[in-house]
């Protein structure tokens, strides 16, 4: 039953590229055809119990499936097989709307239920859960020039990663308007990277914040190698309490940070950020974010990737800041731009595979290389994106119209 129900969920999903699956029992079946522009991927199923672990859960049970080695991929690769999937049923593939079925509409509330609570202790643990795995791993997966785990920026195809993640803090950095002797709070820095790139092009002075022991260790070794520990200052502090404090800033900037702060938390965190600000202080987010309506985090990467996590859309975002009077003055959709990054993450980690086997096992490896398949494709075929938001506390606090960002940026990159 397990078999014939996955055949029909096949050919009702792939219809252009080729997937051939062999079964446990040795039969095989072909869905789709060739077409230009569209993998073509073999499988072979292990045992008997494949098809149905895949239809109870089909991200959860075909990564699993995968990870242990009972998914087979026997032409091509895993990013081949989600690509050819998700290209075949796009989120934005045109033709007449529907209205929202009832049925998703009831699991996406039941969904976001389970995720109702990120207290400070659960948000830490949350945060270790994936960015503590060790930063040997990392060295290995991001451009060696910034160490970005965020989206990068690509004003053009024909530059390498570190320089489309230099544009990105070039682009960010534009936004935020800058002044001498500005004070620059950068909530989730990460390794230090946009610390240390504002430091060096601006006269300001910086305090990052981040919840991750080992990011915290070797951001502030960055610090310290790049000549900027006069103006730069990382700390291990949830900005809930950092806002307790009562430190003011000119300019707040947070990327790839609110996704992991929790729909329950959303007004909490924007609570703190317009208390952190000046009242002529701005705020740059950038954030992944939903293209369509608010929905629920999938059990894949809930289980194994970003427990606690979830992926706001813009609706919400902006309903939840605007109850403290953050006006939201600028807005921009990065749409493909994360799917460009994360192939190159991806690329680096085959490149790197036998080094990665090495720090963990093969299973962690299958794992880490299906949720960068899922996560470049659900930006090139579904529903994801990246946004840009910039806040301000006044409305005179930015020039009025948008082309200090293009100078300053232009500024930053010829430099």
């Amino acid at each position: 039953m397990s078999k014939t129900l996955l055949n029909k969920f096949l050919e009702r999903g792939v219809t252009r590229g080729q997937l051939d699956v062999t079964f446990a029992d040795g039969s095989s079946k072909t869905f789709g055809k060739p077409e230009p522009g569209f993998p073509q991927i073999a499988l072979r199923l292990a045992d008997d119990r494949v098809p149905r672990d895949i239809l109870l859960d089909p991200r959860l049970g075909a990564a699993e499936t995968f990870m242990d080695g009972r998914l087979i991929i026997e032409d091509g690769d895993i990013m081949g097989l989600v690509t050819l999937l998700r290209a075949n049923n796009a989120w934005d593939k045109g033709g007449d709307i529907g209205r929202p079925r009832p049925l998703r509409r009831m699991l996406n509330r039941i969904s976001a239920a389970a995720e109702k609570v990120n207290n400070a202790v659960r948000s830490k643990r949350n945060v270790a859960h994936h960015y503590d795995i060790g930063n040997d791993f990392y060295a290995l997966m991001l451009d060696h020039e910034h160490w970005q785990y965020s989206c990068a920026y690509w004003p053009s195809d024909d530059i390498s990663l570190g320089e489309a993640q230099t544009a990105k803090l070039a682009h960010i950095a534009a936004k935020l308007a800058l002044r001498s002797g500005d004070t620059v709070l950068d909530i989730g820095c990460g390794w230090g990277g946009m610390a240390i790139y504002l430091a060096r092009h601006f006269d300001v002075h910086v305090v990052g914040i981040t919840l991750s022991e080992e990011q915290l260790e070797l951001a502030r070794q960055r610090v310290i190698e790049a000549g900027v520990a006069d103006r730069v200052s990382i700390e291990l502090v949830d900005y809930r309490d950092f806002a307790a404090a009562g430190r003011k800033f000119n300019r707040i900037v947070s990327v790839g940070m609110f996704e992991h702060v929790g729909q329950p938390q959303f007004e909490d965190f924007f609570h703190a950020c317009a208390n952190l600000l000046t009242d002529d202080g701005t705020m740059l987010l950038h954030t992944i974010g939903r293209m369509g309506s608010p929905g629920a985090t999938d059990a894949f990467t809930r289980k194994y990737i970003f427990p606690g996590g979830y992926i706001p859309a813009l609706s919400e975002t902006v309903r939840a800041s605007e109850k403290f009077r953050l006006i939201a003055t600028d807005v921009e959709t990065l749409r493909v731009h994360y799917g460009k990054t994360i192939r190159k993450w991806y690329a680096n980690c085959v490149e790197n595979r036998e080094a990665i086997v090495a720090l963990y096992d093969e299973r962690f490896f299958r794992m880490w290389m299906f949720y960068l398949a899922g996560a470049a494709t659900v930006f090139e075929y579904g529903g994801m994106c990246n946004y840009q938001i910039q806040f301000a506390r006044s409305r005179y606090a930015l020039p009025l119209t948008r082309d200090y960002i293009e100078m300053e940026e232009q500024r930053l990159l010829a430099g």
